[in-house]
């Protein structure tokens, strides 16, 4: 599921096409549907204590906007280091809707619960008419 920051004046829909452009390699992508509310987690307290640490200040969570995007050309395209030396990824996969729940942890996955059960109607029974793409942190 790749993520990323919204850049002072830009729209989230623009910073979702380029999170996945920066973060995936891919450019030919479409937006199918998006979550009409941005949604809201809280990190755990060990998750808190080390973003705090690192980005300094207090931080309690994120709230985030989502969209479903269908690839419109074929998997070649991925390309996780996209010219980067500096990858955030190093391994992607193809998930059902099941599997990206099942594998979110666990202070994230009512959010990712929610997202999947607004998505369920564009997505064939199988989860395959526009697949989620779940990237692996290195």
């Amino acid at each position: 599921m790749p993520q990323g920051g919204i850049e002072d004046g830009e729209e989230p829909k623009s910073a979702a096409i380029r999170g996945l452009r920066e973060e995936t390699g891919i450019v030919s992508a479409e937006i199918v549907a998006e979550v009409p509310k941005w949604l809201t987690y809280d990190f755990s307290p060990a998750v808190k204590a080390k973003v705090n640490r690192l980005w300094g200040g207090e931080w309690h969570g994120q709230a985030q906007k989502w969209f479903l995007m269908r690839l419109t050309n074929d998997d070649s395209e991925i390309n996780l280091a996209n010219g980067e030396a500096d990858t955030e990824f190093s391994e992607w996969k193809w998930a059902s809707p099941e599997e990206v729940i099942e594998q979110a942890v666990d202070y994230k996955r009512p959010m990712y619960e929610e997202v999947m059960r607004t998505f369920r109607p564009y997505l064939n029974e199988d989860g395959k008419a526009a697949r989620s793409c779940k990237s692996s942190k290195w």
